[in-house]
């Protein structure tokens, strides 16, 4: 269950339209919702005409989970990235313990906050590579053990310290080195090859690569061929969706469009580390005008959670599966709706 809620607090992909939106001339974002999307003709309608619309999309595996979501907001892209980058707000949602941007370059005063609970501290000090509670690699586990005094009333404390330590380690090397240093997890029996895990879940949008190949490759190449317009920042957050506290590390890939043809702004929120429920996650968010509208009231807002995670294969598992998918497509729809109602009353 705890998987379940999880699940229910995340959202979601790309371009909307309607077969009255778009004219012959310009038909490749009808396809897109078509051929890639599956949408049916009154699915597309339903998002032209303002209402929140979400749905599971085909996964390639049990472990996969994507849902689509998109809705169309009489505002500006610009009220939504200011929106989207507003920490206070988020602050104020019960689902987060705690939240707060990296400095350029990330101290460790950034991480105040940034703490196993008390439940976490003692599955750490059982843990052994592959038989662990918390996602880490073999490294980070071995290390724990050798340098935190665990019969010292100030255990905890070191354990924060040392995590804190660990988490800036790994930024600074993923600015300098990309994907590659994310490294594995060895919590579980079978290792997770985090870049590998990450390069095959991009690799489920066959639309990102042709719509927006300079956007798919920095993403898996960063922080080589960076494009014009694209700006970097990292946040964490300490989250409670689940039945545990999580600890989340999150870059954010902002990409502002160059030309009439691309998204005002496309968005990608990419998971560095979790610390329970998602081994890898990706989430991507557009926001869309109509280029049927001389004087664009509003835009698009679409989006696309990727995430993969064990557990959800077996018969438990299926079950497991069926429910977080239903509600997460659910709370993402619900989610849009809060969007659309927010930005449109600003005035």
């Amino acid at each position: 269950m705890a998987r379940t809620l999880m699940f229910t607090a995340l959202a979601v992909w790309l371009l909307v339209a309607t077969p009255q939106s778009f004219p012959e001339e310009n038909p490749s974002l009808q396809t897109y919702f078509k051929d890639y999307v599956g949408l049916s003709d009154n699915q597309i309608a339903t998002i032209h005409d303002g209402q929140a619309f979400a749905k599971v999309l085909h996964s390639r595996g049990a472990e996969e989970i994507f849902v689509f979501g998109a809705v169309y907001i009489k505002a500006s892209p610009e009220s939504y990235l200011q929106f989207a980058r507003d920490f206070n707000r988020m602050r104020s949602y019960p689902g987060y313990l705690a939240i707060n941007e990296f400095s350029t370059p990330p101290q460790l005063s950034d991480l105040k906050g940034f703490t196993f609970d008390a439940e976490d501290i003692r599955d750490l000090q059982k843990c052994k590579p592959s038989s662990c509670e918390i996602q880490m690699p073999a490294s980070a586990i071995e290390e724990a053990h050798s340098l935190v005094n665990w019969s010292d009333p100030d255990a905890e404390r070191q354990v924060d310290q040392l995590l804190q330590k660990k988490v800036i380690e790994r930024i600074l090397a993923y600015q300098q080195g990309g994907n590659e240093v994310l490294g594995v997890y060895n919590d579980k029996k079978n290792p997770t090859q985090v870049p590998e895990q990450f390069k095959y879940m991009l690799s489920f949008s066959k639309a990102l690569p042709r719509y927006l190949p300079d956007f798919n490759n920095y993403l898996l190449s960063y922080p080589k061929g960076r494009p014009e317009g694209v700006e970097d920042s990292f946040y964490w957050a300490k989250v409670k969706f689940g039945l545990k506290p999580t600890l989340r590390v999150i870059h954010v890939v902002t990409m502002k469009g160059r030309n009439p043809g691309e998204p005002v702004y496309s968005i990608a929120e990419k998971q560095l580390y979790s610390s329970h429920y998602f081994q890898t996650a990706l989430d991507l968010t557009f926001c869309v005008r109509d280029p049927t509208e001389t004087n664009p009231a509003g835009f698009y807002l679409i989006k696309v959670m990727g995430s993969e995670q064990a557990g959800l294969t077996g018969f438990k598992g299926s079950i497991v599966r069926k429910v977080a998918t239903d509600r997460s497509a659910s709370s993402l729809q619900k989610s849009l709706a809060m969007i659309k109602q927010t930005l449109e009353a600003k005035p």
